[in-house]
């Protein structure tokens, strides 16, 4: 069972991966990677001597093809779980980002990248996601309707509402350059 924490603000060489919760037009922005069945919030490690808002830009960028949006942090959190670099708590910066451009093709290991109204009940850290995303809206970054029941994040609305025509980008289809949403 992984344990996640949250704090303020850490010494910036603890920070090893960047996550980013999502929007766009008022709906969650989830990556499916093309080896797995599984959705996830955009994120990922931190290259050595990379600054960690550098990290979180260049992950958006990989996993959604986010080209212009909005990008702020929420907090630090960390993981303590027994597969995870040896039960070691490890660290991590938690941005928000709401997008209004999406570049038309994926380039790296995302096959697709889909809006939900809600988290889908596949998560590719069902232990860790549902907990990041509620922190946000604990923290007023991600503005909410929702509870945790049973241990999943249960919600009504993200942001504000802006209608938003069903979305996905994936490698299989032909788009011009960008898309603006």
């Amino acid at each position: 069972m992984a344990e996640v924490r949250f704090y303020d603000e850490i010494a910036d060489e603890l920070l090893k991966f960047a996550v980013i919760v999502t929007v766009c037009h008022g709906k969650l922005v989830f990556c499916k990677h093309r080896n797995r069945d599984t959705y996830e919030i955009p994120g990922g490690h931190r290259e050595a001597g990379e600054d960690i808002l550098a990290a979180a830009k260049r992950e958006l960028y990989e996993e959604t093809g986010a080209v212009k949006y909005e990008i702020k942090p929420i907090c630090v959190y960390s993981v303590i779980a027994p597969d995870n670099f040896n039960g070691e708590e490890t660290f991590g910066m938690l941005y928000f980002a709401e997008v209004e451009v999406f570049e038309r093709e994926l380039h790296f290991e995302i096959e697709k990248i889909e809006l939900f109204d809600e988290p889908q009940a596949r998560w590719r850290f069902p232990e860790i996601q549902p907990r990041l995303l509620e922190e946000g809206g604990r923290r007023g970054i991600v503005k909410l309707l929702g509870e945790i029941i049973g241990g999943s994040l249960v919600l009504a609305h993200y942001i504000k509402e802006t209608p938003d025509p069903s979305f996905s980008v994936g490698k299989n289809r032909k788009y011009k350059k960008y898309i603006e949403i």
